[in-house]
């Protein structure tokens, strides 16, 4: 039966509208039962004439994502009525009868017992979880729930848009790397304009060049020609695939052939393939199912590389030659995964038995390479070292006849430099030893020299020091070197030796959050500096426009808690009325060091604050850090976040509740939602990536990939009935209820082998059965992409636009322009409870 129809009072503005427009199906040249999703047959003629005339001025948004009739007609009719009498502009008003007119798709319950050590929980959403992603259901839900989301944000389809323009605008499309100088080439990746992937290439080192021997102000000849090793664009199109990513690459020994290893699911496993760089035919059968991870043999005919297992586990090093294809070593415990990897000298290839918690479990395996084939030599690690296999980290390199070793286990947490014979590795002597306040993190090794990373306080920085001649064995600890740091307040700096391995060049990789991405090289020789490259940020960016600081919050146990943040100058005004973003991960020793991004400055030139948590279970602060946010310490990653928003709204008072956004993915995404269940009224709006939000269930699991591996970070639940206790005090999905919660938007990848797809969509799905606010939720799923989301460069901006439109959505910020821009990214139009006079 067809609604009554309603009398609609008009403005001198809406009749105006309305003159010379025709009544029918069609109307002024708009079809409407597309643009209406078939509701038009609601509608009086007078109704289609209104709709007509706000599609044609620009506000098809209004109705485009209506669901079918018989769904929410009433609020349909009423946003109607209230947009015909606002013909003038679309007002807060309005935007609220919008949301009300579409339908958030309900999950059907299906409730699944599940029962652990006594304890019974009911889990209504399990059937949401289909391994083959093929299940007809659970597609069209997330169908449903993008298509929901696409509705409720498609007020925001200008600014997303505008924030995609300005974006890309600041890229410099036409770029190239700074070039890595190899066996006689200069190795690097370059951008074309308008294309997605990149193009990795090569040229040769000059003759002229070659005598001299490297130098810190080396560079292509661009009268070399250029050699195309792989253009990503041009395979990319060649297999018709929509996603796109090269795991691992490599040149062979004699120059002749080129592997990569390429993913176009999502998923993270590889297909390695060969070519001959000459003619650019394939020599092989690709290999499917592998890691990315591979190595040439020094005869260019043999590859080591890694295969998963079903449940994506790396666990076998097979040995391929173009012919036979063997097993070189299978790691049968399936807590521990396998890595292959070369040395920098290039003589010795590594097979590494790694767990979580420790590096190489006793299993240590050389692979001496020479003009002969490799010789496999066994060399499992003897006592003391084999002992403490439970916690006990190796990182392993090589120069000459010996092995240099940074060791961690329960005496040494932030580590120590060994030195000991390649062929006796128990027979370690210290060269650099443990220090409570100073990490060891990472050994660069070379022929003449040794690049040592550390961290202290918060801070990354390293040291260089001179070894002695003919590859001879360091004698004490080795003292002084040259410090390299950077007197920012807070950055992110890598430092290591680049080329062969006989060179003296040391490259540095430097940035915070007001420096773009800076390359400096230096001759340790001459101490000579060049600055190679400072990433463009093009449209007019001053660094001096931004401020950079680093503060301090108090946990509740006396802890300091750094925070990174960055502003505009002039631009905000520091007295609580700015919307701020926070970001934080806090999980698996993982630092969360501040970087630049060419992306952010949308926000930050829109008087945005933008802050980073590091947080306990990182590790910025070493090892200490990150031992104290996990197993049972857990919660001090949460109440670390916590902390750190607490002294920014009430100590600091940058910002209140009511401006405070949230960002986390991942690992991080389980913090969001902990927190989000702990402190809603903290914090406005929330970003949720690919959040590991149902980590009790996954962790009961073993058939989920990741799980047994991961038990050293969580702790096993199905073993220690402390452990389930534990972990279900905080488990996001498990600690839902009935309470006011931000507004959410929750991304998830269908192909995602990390985190299933199904946690972030049974954690929405449980926050609609019992969230009591009208705030924004939101389901995002990615249909083609895995954990890392699209690939193209250019996609990867649209995805970040989106979740910007998100947050400014809530904030009732989508009319504040660009700083130095009068021009809006699109109307106002906030969410929920909040309005815009």
């Amino acid at each position: 039966m067809r609604p009554s129809q309603v009398i609609i009072p008009i403005t001198a503005a809406a009749a105006s509208a309305v003159v010379g427009f025709t009544f029918g199906r069609r109307v002024g040249g708009v079809n409407l039962k597309g643009q209406l999703n078939g509701n038009d047959k609601l509608l009086s003629r007078q109704e289609r004439c209104f709709a007509t005339a706000l599609i044609q001025m620009g506000y098809g948004h209004l109705f485009r994502h209506w669901p079918p009739p018989g769904v929410r007609d009433g609020e349909k009719r009423r946003l109607l009525a209230a947009a015909a009498q606002r013909l003038e502009g679309v007002t807060a008003a309005v935007e609220a009868e919008r949301l009300a007119a579409l339908a958030p798709p309900t999950a059907p319950q299906r409730p699944k017992l599940l029962q652990t050590h006594g304890d019974d929980r009911e889990d209504k959403y399990y059937w949401l979880r289909d391994d083959a992603r093929k299940d007809t259901a659970v597609l069209s839900y997330l169908k449903a729930e993008n298509e929901y989301t696409k509705g409720v944000m498609a007020d925001t389809e200008k600014l997303q848009e505008a924030l995609y323009k300005e974006m890309r605008a600041r890229i410099k499309e036409d770029d190239r790397q700074v070039p890595s100088r190899h066996h006689g080439y200069f190795y690097y990746t370059r951008q074309e304009t308008g294309q997605q992937y990149g193009i990795n290439c090569r040229r040769r080192v000059p003759a002229a060049m070659v005598s001299c021997g490297p130098s810190e102000t080396d560079d292509v000849d661009e009268s070399e020609p250029e050699q195309v090793l792989l253009d990503q664009n041009q395979r990319k199109s060649q297999l018709g695939v929509e996603y796109y990513s090269v795991g691992g690459a490599d040149v062979s020994p004699d120059q002749r052939l080129y592997a990569w290893a390429e993913d176009t699911v999502g998923g993270e496993k590889y297909t390695l393939r060969v070519k001959e760089l000459s003619t650019g035919a394939e020599l092989t059968k690709p290999i499917p199912g592998m890691s990315g991870d591979f190595e040439w043999a020094a005869d260019s005919a043999t590859l080591f590389y890694v295969v998963k297992d079903h449940l994506d586990r790396p666990y076998k090093v097979r040995q391929y030659d173009g012919g036979a294809d063997v097993v070189v070593y299978e790691e049968t415990d399936e807590a521990f995964y396998v890595h292959v990897y070369k040395g920098r000298s290039e003589r010795v290839i590594y097979i590494s038995s790694i767990h979580p918690s420790c590096n190489f479990h006793g299993h240590l395996f050389f692979c001496r390479l020479s003009s002969q084939l490799f010789a496999l030599i066994p060399a499992r690690l003897p006592l003391p070292y084999k002992t403490a296999v439970q916690d006990t980290e190796y990182s392993v390199t090589d120069r000459g006849d010996w092995l240099y070793m940074t060791v961690r286990d329960k005496s040494r947490p932030n580590s120590e430099l060994l030195v000991a014979p390649l062929h006796n590795p128990a027979a370690g002597e210290v060269l650099i030893p443990h220090s409570r306040d100073v990490k060891l993190d990472g050994v660069s090794m070379g022929e003449r020299y040794v690049v040592v990373s550390e961290r202290s306080g918060g801070l990354q920085r390293a040291r260089v020091y001179e070894l002695p001649e003919k590859l001879g064995r360091p004698v004490g600890h080795l003292v002084g070197g040259e410090e390299i740091k950077f007197e920012e307040p807070a950055y992110s700096l890598g430092a290591y030796l680049t080329g062969d391995f006989n060179s003296p060049i040391v490259r540095m990789s430097y940035t915070s959050l007001t420096t773009p991405s800076t390359i400096i090289d230096m001759h340790v020789g001459t101490g000579k500096r060049c600055v190679k490259k400072v990433a463009p940020v093009l449209g007019g960016f001053d660094q001096s426009r931004y401020v950079t600081e680093r503060l301090w919050a108090t946990a509740p146990d006396g802890v300091k808690v750094p925070i990174s943040l960055v502003y505009r100058t002039g631009l905000v005004k520091l007295d609580g009325s700015d919307p701020l973003l926070l970001n934080g991960y806090g999980s698996y020793e993982i630092s969360n060091d501040p970087y630049f991004s060419s992306s952010r400055l949308s926000l930050l030139d829109r008087g945005f604050i933008f802050a980073i948590a590091h947080i306990r279970g990182g590790g910025e602060m070493g090892r200490y850090w990150y031992e104290d946010g996990k197993l049972q310490k857990k919660t001090n990653t949460f109440t670390d976040f916590i902390t750190a928003a607490e002294h920014l709204v009430l100590e600091r008072r940058l910002v209140a509740p009511s401006r405070l956004c949230i960002e986390g993915r991942s690992a991080g995404g389980m913090l969001m939602g902990a927190v989000l269940n702990m402190r809603p009224d903290l914090f406005h709006a929330a970003i949720i990536g690919v959040g590991f939000v149902d980590c009790l269930t996954t962790m009961l699991d073993e058939t989920i990939p990741l799980t047994i591996i991961e038990r050293e970070e969580w702790g096993d639940p199905a073993a220690d009935p402390a452990v389930y206790a534990y972990m279900k005090t905080y488990s996001p999905v498990d600690n839902v209820k009935k309470q006011a919660y931000p507004h959410i938007l929750a991304v998830a990848g269908l192909h995602d082998p990390r985190v299933g797809y199904w946690e972030p969509a049974k954690f929405v799905a449980k926050l609609r059965e019992h969230k009591t606010d009208s705030n924004l939720l939101l389901l995002k799923t990615e249909m083609g992409a895995g954990h890392f989301s699209v690939t193209g460069r250019f996609e990867k901006l649209k995805e970040v636009a989106f979740e910007y439109a998100f947050l400014l959505k809530t904030l009732g910020l989508l009319d504040v322009p660009l700083a130095g821009s009068s021009e809006p990214g699109a109307v106002a139009s906030p969410a929920g409870g909040d309005k815009l006079e």
